[in-house]
């Protein structure tokens, strides 16, 4: 009898894991669409104020990863935010399931076993920072890197393809961010494992030139593992600070 069960468990997860083996592990976004631009013989001028490169932060706690970036950046390189967003200096942005971002979480064990064996929707999260990034995530772990500005636009087009838009050509806003002031945009693409947030992390770390393998980039340490080497040379600022027992968050 034993035999049977177990069979009958192996077999229940053959089409399961075919269909995983099917969707592929990253996000299907395609390559931003390239056009060709008449050569001009003098270059455009620069904003005096414009560096070539721009600081980032990956932030982390023990299970999910995210990334802060400045948020001028993101609309001077094309990314569409919702309406009515506002102006920060920099945005806090990670992906992930939608009953896991949701005020209730995963309240069953119903809803796991949904979470971990079958495609569920998703959510991409967007939170103002108007300060210091370790000041407002003092209980994440915080690394930081300079990239060439010019990755923006491959970034600018991958949040935009994550995102369901609504009639307005904007993002469409599920419910109010998980924690801080921001939101969260429905999610175009399914969640799943091995589809997880931290393989989001490591496609958007690819757009600003990073090498990240996503199968060794489950976990989170094993991202932090990658993204501390070179190419990709993250550098740790802060160690993130112990939550105290009346946390609630």
């Amino acid at each position: 009898m034993r035999w049977f069960l177990k069979l009958r468990i192996l077999v229940g997860w053959v089409p399961v894991m075919a269909l995983l083996t099917s969707c592929g592990i990253r996000l299907p976004v395609d390559p931003p669409a390239t056009h060709h631009v008449p050569v001009k013989f003098t270059a455009p001028p620069k904003k005096p104020s414009e560096s070539p490169h721009v600081l980032v932060w990956l932030i982390s706690d023990e299970f999910h990863t995210g990334l802060v970036f400045p948020y001028d950046w993101l609309l001077d390189s094309g990314f569409v935010p919702p309406t009515d967003f506002g102006n920060p200096p920099y945005v806090a942005m990670s992906w992930g399931n939608t009953d896991a971002y949701s005020e209730q979480g995963l309240e069953s064990t119903l809803k796991l076993c949904e979470v971990i064996f079958t495609p569920t929707r998703s959510v991409m999260e967007l939170i103002a920072i108007n300060w210091s990034v370790t000041e407002v995530c003092p209980h994440q772990r915080i690394w930081r890197k300079l990239v060439a500005r010019e990755h923006g636009p491959q970034l600018a087009h991958f949040l935009n393809e994550c995102s369901i838009n609504g009639p307005d050509g904007r993002p469409k806003v599920v419910r109010p961010a998980s924690w801080g002031k921001g939101v969260q945009l429905e999610g175009r693409h399914s969640y799943f494992i091995p589809r997880v947030c931290n393989v989001w992390t490591v496609q958007a770390i690819e757009c600003l030139g990073g090498e990240i393998n996503p199968w060794l980039a489950l976990t989170a340490d094993g991202l932090i593992r990658q993204a501390e080497q070179a190419p990709n040379d993250f550098e740790k600022i802060w160690p993130g600070k112990p939550k105290s027992p009346e946390a609630k968050n």
